[in-house]
């Protein structure tokens, strides 16, 4: 039982502490966790301050460390360290102010010249009146330099004030702090020492000072064996039995690797590392060591995965698989911030320690700031340099990394105009020139000299694409395409635009071809020759389509049907009526792209002179209208649309098929 003086003194706190106590509860702290990150990174502050005026003053500091535990009994939980201690005034200046930081004072005192040698000392601000988040009342016991134990004590009933006494309970020896959270009825779960191993854990495990709880462990004892007669001389047997004793157990075990420099880790740490901070299976491809000094100093060690995370397997851009931890002086604070990497570097796993970051006294709140621009400057930078590292090194293991996390880096392509131009290079394609893929300083290595776009075709399957119409006359030139098969691929091309001076053209697309003037002389005079056929076949489609052109793209086709330049390709219609974007009763803002279908024929094909023939004939004929319906559906599957009505389409060609065989 502990004693202390009769008459404490009582002191007034100099600030409105039960509006900011509201504050802290209510809106600083969303999760009631963080107090013992708070607690525990003000302990590890109190034995910085030790080490480094022992260093000044050449006293050894001893063995500097933190302790956690719980007592069932009286309800409480008690952080401890044996660190510099506070005196009497200490209190009164450092807990008797909100926001008060003896660790700035202490800052501006040394001098600003030993700023680096300090530059793990934190802050003792805020944070500690966390402890109230799940405390009704709050001691801190504390030595300072001056020998004299003293006891700080605040209720959260009673936050006008708080007292100050000498104490006189267990002795501390040299300088140190007990802060004693007694605890309040719904927070029994942090007397759990499973929970608070957890907590530590995670907010904790790299802080540079060792962090025991006490805990049951069993030892080997030697007992006499009762059951055992006595020896010849009259000696006992003696037997083993295991007995449960209390022991200190150190719970950070692990070393924080991106302060150690790049050149004395192995890569079987940094992958042993990867395993077991983001809890992966999978080896990294590749990771990025490095420290940045100047306007913000922080370090960092980023890694690529070679497998996609689970949570990026059914959500693109799910939140919880964010996976950046940001750290401030070794601890934990989130690794869930938006703001620190874009959405596209989504995948990466990684450590960003830095004393320069801004938080608010909560520090869960990252603030929009100059140093968060920096540091997001700079992890982005060095992830693409990561990235075109993988490129470079083999090829081979990038055409997997691609496969797995291509899409994030087309979506930085979109959403990253600063890193655009380097991400353009890394991206791959197939084409139709090789079963691999390719990338677009490849294929315009391999461009004929009379080639003026790089082409490409946008569908479901490169299979699909393949055999489109649209491609034939390209393809007969020998002209490479490039094929593009999911939905982002056109956003990401039109982003692109340009590649060393060469435009990109959607094939799909009509006035996409490099046509010579003889070429554009033949299609004029094409268009005038079935000038009648195509305003004929344009009123029996009505609005299906915007117009009818003579093609020259076609060379074994009748038909296919090119979107104008401002429309988007079947693909990217089906993906927007799935994602319920549009509906075709309702087409909304889409409309105008929606209906911009071009129906290209091919005047030498045999199937288009027989219409027109039909044309000439009667074109009021049933036949002859549902023969260019037969076309224009045809021509529709080929490009990739999906047909109004299939039912129709199979009854217009049984119809076809029957009048084949009566005839």
């Amino acid at each position: 039982m502990s004693t202390v003086d009769a008459e404490p003194e009582k002191y007034a706190f100099e600030s409105n502490v039960s509006r900011v106590m509201d504050i802290i509860i209510h809106s600083l702290y969303s999760n009631k966790d963080v107090f013992l990150r708070e607690l525990v990174s003000n302990a590890a502050d109190a034995c910085d301050k030790k080490r480094f005026l022992s260093l000044t003053a050449e006293h050894p500091s001893g063995d500097l460390r933190i302790r956690v535990y719980p007592n069932r009994t009286e309800n409480t939980l008690t952080i401890e360290d044996n660190g510099i201690g506070m005196n009497k005034n200490d209190m009164i200046q450092n807990l008797g102010r909100i926001a008060e930081s003896g660790t700035k004072r202490f800052l501006d005192t040394m001098g600003k010249e030993k700023k680096e040698d300090m530059s793990l000392i934190g802050q003792f601000g805020v944070g500690f009146y966390s402890g109230f988040l799940v405390a009704d009342k709050i001691d801190v016991i504390s030595k300072g330099s001056d020998g004299v134990q003293h006891r700080w004590s605040a209720s959260a009933d009673s936050l006008d004030q708080y007292t100050v006494s000498a104490d006189h309970s267990t002795f501390i020896e040299g300088t140190g702090t007990k802060i004693v959270l007694h605890l309040k009825e719904e927070a029994d779960q942090y007397l759990d020492e499973v929970a608070l191993k957890t907590l530590i854990e995670k907010y904790s495990e790299f802080v540079s000072f060792p962090i025991e709880i006490l805990k049951l462990v069993s030892r080997p004892e030697q007992v006499p064996d009762e059951s055992q007669p006595l020896g010849p001389d009259g000696e006992i047997s003696m037997k083993t039995v295991m007995k449960k004793v209390q022991d200190w157990d150190v719970v950070n075990t692990k070393k924080p690797l991106w302060m150690r420099s790049a050149k004395q880790v192995s890569k079987e740490e940094y992958d042993e590392f990867y395993k077991q901070t983001f809890r992966a299976f999978d080896t990294p491809l590749n990771h990025a060591h490095f420290a940045v000094e100047g306007n913000v100093d922080f370090k960092a060690l980023l890694y690529l995965p070679s497998e996609v995370p689970y949570e990026l397997s059914r959500d693109m851009f799910a939140s919880s698989a964010r996976s950046m931890r940001l750290y401030v002086k070794r601890v934990f604070i989130n690794d869930k911030f938006e703001d620190l990497i874009p959405r596209w570097l989504l995948f990466l796993r990684g450590v960003v320690d830095s004393n320069d970051l801004p938080l608010n006294v909560g520090r869960e709140i990252l603030q929009q700031s100059r140093s968060l621009r920096i540091i997001k400057q700079r992890l982005v930078k060095k992830s693409i340099d990561m990235i075109s590292d993988v490129a470079k090194r083999n090829e081979t293991e990038y055409v997997t990394f691609w496969k797995n996390f291509g899409r994030y880096l087309k979506v930085g392509i979109i959403d990253d105009e600063k890193s655009r131009d380097e991400l353009i290079p890394l991206c791959r394609f197939y084409s139709s020139h090789s079963d691999n893929m390719t990338s677009l300083p490849d294929y315009v290595s391999r461009m004929p000299s009379d080639q003026k776009f790089i082409y490409y075709a946008i569908g479901d399957s490169r299979s699909q694409i393949a055999k489109s119409p649209a491609l034939e006359k390209i393809r007969q030139k020998g002209y490479e395409i490039l094929y593009l098969t999911e939905p982002v691929d056109e956003f990401t091309v039109q982003n692109i635009y340009k590649f060393n001076d060469k435009e990109l053209k959607d094939v799909g697309k009509e006035a996409v071809q490099d046509l010579s003037e003889e070429e554009k002389s033949e299609k004029e005079q094409k268009n005038v020759d079935t000038e009648a056929l195509r305003t004929w076949i344009k009123e029996v489609l009505g609005d299906k389509i915007t117009r009818v052109e003579a093609s020259t793209r076609l060379v074994e086709s009748p038909a296919t049907i090119v979107q104008s330049e401002y429309g988007i390709s079947p693909t990217m219609q089906k993906y927007l009526r799935a994602q319920a974007v549009v509906d075709d009763a309702n087409q909304g803002q889409f409309s105008n792209v929606f209906n911009q279908a071009v129906l290209e024929i091919n005047p030498d094909h045999p199937i288009i002179q027989s219409l027109n023939a039909l044309y000439q004939k009667d074109p009021q004929a049933l036949i002859a209208k549902n023969r260019v319906e037969i076309i224009f559906n045809t021509a529709a599957l080929a490009a990739g649309y999906v047909l109004d009505s299939a039912v129709d389409y199979s009854k217009l060609i049984v119809d076809m098929m029957t009048d084949m065989a009566t005839q």
